[in-house]
């Protein structure tokens, strides 16, 4: 009864098999691949990997990279399933004006988030944060509702922004530093302390509606750049969205059996 998980980004599919769809259940393989070469999956790393029974997975990417997706599953008899937010999943209520029109991403992560609390203590608000192509800033009370969210340009949008509408700005990545006296590191430092800051102030508003201390959970593959330079204390957590997807599949598939 292996399960596969696929989290595909702006930049990059994430995929992860494990022994059965349910939390903690034991990582069997898991890989990624640009979106440019996801053609290479089914004669690559997924053709000697068991068949999977179920399969469930975000996409961000659009129908183009979701068709292709499910072109290299056809290797395998398993019906492609994707995660859209919705009023409420898995314990968590969607406070969105229009919940379907929430990221995936963001609704998964925020599941894995609130259960991984759950699981490890008793229930607080959280600040959850995702540090990728674009950043996501989320708010829970300690109750699962998702109070609303930001959404920032990651470091690399912001240097293109700036590289594009400034001349003389081609410089390489510089270091985060408090006094930056050269433009590589003023750029690098900017774009910290701008994602840093957003971070921060959530975490001072959620404090102040809901008279609690948050949990601050911080994820994505340019969280581990961000955690240094974050004066909140964030606990970094690589698989949030897989550890979601495992939620809601779980819940899923034992409504479906």
């Amino acid at each position: 009864m292996s399960f596969l998980a696929i989290d595909v980004g702006n930049t990059r599919l994430k995929w992860a098999l494990y022994e059965a769809p349910r939390p903690g259940a034991a990582l069997l393989a898991h890989g990624a691949e640009f979106l440019e070469n996801i053609e290479k999956l089914a004669d690559g790393a997924w053709a000697e990997l068991p068949v999977p029974a179920q399969m469930l997975g975000c996409i961000v990417a659009g129908d183009a990279v979701r068709g292709r997706v499910q072109e290299q599953m056809e290797l395998w008899d398993v019906a492609p399933q994707w995660v859209v937010a919705s009023a409420a999943e898995a314990g968590l209520v969607n406070g969105y004006d229009h919940p379907t029109r929430l990221g995936a991403d963001r609704w998964v992560a925020m599941i894995g988030a609130y259960h991984r609390m759950l699981a490890s203590g008793p229930a607080r608000p959280m600040v959850v944060v995702m540090v990728g192509t674009a950043v996501t800033v989320e708010a829970i009370d300690a109750g699962g509702r998702f109070l609303g969210g930001y959404i920032l340009p990651g470091h690399g949008i912001m240097l293109r922004a700036l590289e594009s509408g400034t001349a003389g700005l081609h410089v390489p990545t510089g270091e985060v530093c408090e006094f930056p006296t050269n433009t590589s590191d003023a750029l690098t430092s900017g774009g910290t302390y701008a994602i840093a800051g957003a971070c921060e102030r959530m975490v001072q508003h959620v404090r102040a509606h809901c008279g609690a201390e948050p949990l601050c959970v911080m994820t994505g593959g340019a969280g581990w750049k961000m955690a240094p330079s974050m004066s909140v204390s964030f606990e970094l957590v690589e698989s949030l969205i897989f550890d979601g997807l495992l939620v809601v599949a779980q819940q899923r598939f034992a409504a479906q059996a």
